[in-house]
């Protein structure tokens, strides 16, 4: 996550971005059968402002009362600002019903971000308050700057023969990643996913930035620790061991095995070997007790790293730089939803000192996207009219009358076009998405050496009438599902309310123009009141005017909004 508008002073020198960690001790459990099932939410207070704003949340562990978080917060830090910071804690009984709840609040704590940054070794704990006559724990804060690693990571490991913890059945094992800080302490950075039943899981690939897993400094002892899995939290430990970044990637081609050991005290680095010949250097790792007891232990099992690869993460300017367009079409709605364009309580309705809504969110989105199209030729459509002579109802109709050749010169000819094709046509509907979006990929289809982004921007007011062909034009497109698919992810209002679909060139996959991000759509919520948007900021935002969000859409697993809101977009809702 990057940090909100609220924290970025204007006309300062970029920050430092410093990323937060999140644990918390001794909370209150408010389960009757159960512990309670914590989640942290991050608020920012803008400043010279009284108003807090969600800035995130934490991920929902269960089970526990010292949770030990894994989703970091990721902000901009100005030495110059006070930057105050408030964390609440909840106890999430249900996925489905809201956690602002009185009697799911486990407490909360106030801090500036220097206070964290300006501890000792950038640790601060601070005790949760809120909760009347009762002691709510503590929330301790571990800050680190982040450094300009811009790799990722992907790997996949097996075990073979872990201990057996459960009595009725094997092990249920998972991994859990932490990365070393300077004071001897360990932050995690990472939790595999819990393999059922089996004493020799193997768990699924998975990615991870660099910057997450050492912060660039590839020496940095990562310690993997190995538990088994229990439905109540009480997840029993099978064993640990310790390697690096730099050992990881010595492995890029070859299998790793690490020995498993028992208790507090880790021995040193795993090493290289042969899935037959056994590892050629792998020094045991013992636990001094057990060991006192059984003279024949050697490990509590073997960890192996199957596969190791490295991508690098290039930037939006990085893609500009290396000669990437982007292709800017725009298509209009023009059903009779909008109203008579004569009438003021018409979206299409333009007075002689005010664009119309349609003209605004065009010129917001346009005059941005125009500066990286070498050509300044925009194919515009309309959608949703009768044509004349004849009256045919079209979904894909060149504003320019110029079926062989849709483009306009420069956004101000689209605005032109635009306004020329109002005069003529006669608005209608219904409102149809699928032939334009089909359309404009026909045209991406015909670039196949990867250098062009096509980037189609729809402006309606509402409702899609084709929603099920709309999806499967995206699908055949893309080749994944898009998100929403189920839900009505167009809420029935009536505003200008762009959607920005983002088309590739053929034999390129789908991705975000910037280039740091898997493949995502986003929906732009009103221009009309504010530019919500901004290209190499925020690369396809959901939020307008001052609550514009920052990040950069990434590459989540699960195709989500970039922003700090973005869990909306992954349940088929806006995330406003």
């Amino acid at each position: 996550m990057a940090a909100p508008g609220a924290l970025e002073a204007a006309g300062s020198v970029p920050g430092t971005k410093v990323e937060l960690s999140v644990s918390c001790r001794n909370l209150l459990d408010m389960d009757t059968f159960s512990k309670s099932d914590p989640v942290v939410i991050l608020f920012v207070q803008s400043t010279g402002s009284s108003e807090w704003k969600e800035f995130g949340r934490t991920e929902v562990i269960d089970n526990t009362l010292n949770p030990d978080f894994v989703r970091k917060f990721v902000l901009d830090y100005y030495f110059e600002e006070k930057q105050n910071l408030r964390f609440d804690v909840y106890n999430v009984d249900s996925k489905s019903c809201s956690i602002y709840k009185q009697k799911d609040f486990l407490g909360q704590a106030f801090v500036a971000l220097g206070e964290v940054i300006g501890s000792q070794r950038g640790r601060l704990e601070r005790a949760l308050t809120g909760v009347p006559g009762k002691r709510c724990g503590t929330i301790l804060l571990l800050a680190e700057e982040l450094s300009n690693c811009r790799d990722i990571v992907t790997m996949q490991f097996c075990a073979n023969k872990l201990d057996k913890k459960d009595f009725f059945g094997k092990s249920d094992p998972f991994l859990v990643f932490y990365r070393s800080n300077e004071d001897g302490t360990f932050t995690i950075c990472h939790k595999t996913e819990v393999v059922k039943n089996t004493l020799n899981p193997v768990w699924q690939p998975f990615t991870i930035p660099v910057r997450a897993l050492c912060n660039g400094d590839y020496d940095r002892t990562v310690k993997i620790d190995v538990y088994d899995w229990d439905r109540d939290g009480s997840h029993d430990f099978i064993g640990e061991f310790a390697t690096s970044y730099r050992e990881l990637s010595r492995a890029q081609s070859q299998f790793t095995v690490y020995e498993v050991g028992q208790g507090p005290q880790w021995g040193s680095f795993g090493g290289v070997g042969s899935p037959t010949e056994g590892p050629a250097w792998c020094p045991q790792v013992l636990n001094p007790r057990k060991k006192c007891k059984k003279k024949k232990y050697v490990n509590s099992g073997t960890v192996t790293l199957l596969s190791f690869s490295v991508e690098s993460e290039f930037t939006f300017v990085d893609y500009i730089r290396g000669g990437t367009q982007l292709n800017f079409t725009v298509a209009i709605d023009f059903t009779a939803s909008n109203g008579l364009p004569s009438q003021p309580t018409s979206l299409h309705y333009a007075s002689p000192y005010q664009l119309s809504a349609y003209a605004l969110a065009l010129k917001a989105v346009g005059e941005i996207i125009q500066d990286y199209d070498s050509d300044k030729l925009f194919p515009a459509y309309g959608f949703g009219a009768k044509l004349p002579p004849d009256g045919k109802i079209s979904h894909q109709f060149p504003l320019n009358n110029n079926v062989d050749n849709p483009s306009c010169a420069g956004i101000e000819g689209v605005l032109e076009s635009y306004l020329q094709s109002l005069r003529t046509v006669q608005l209608y509907g219904p409102t149809n998405f699928a032939p334009v979006i089909n359309q404009v990929a026909g045209t991406a289809a015909q670039v196949t050496d990867g250098s062009q982004y096509h980037v189609l921007l729809i402006i309606t007011d509402g409702v899609i009438s084709d929603m099920m062909q709309t999806k499967e034009a995206i699908v055949t497109v893309s080749g994944r599902t898009p998100p929403g698919s189920g839900h009505h992810v167009w809420p029935q209002c009536r505003r200008a309310a762009p959607h920005l679909w983002l088309l590739p060139s053929a034999n390129r996959p789908l991705r975000c123009p910037c280039p740091s991000s898997s493949w995502e759509w986003g929906r732009l919520s009103s221009m009309v009141s504010g530019v919500g948007w901004g290209w190499g900021r925020a690369g396809g935002c959901c939020h307008t005017g001052s609550e514009r969000c920052l990040q950069p859409w990434r590459s989540w697993m699960g195709m989500r909004c970039g922003c700090h809101r973005g869990d909306g977009m992954r349940r088929g809702t806006s995330c406003r």
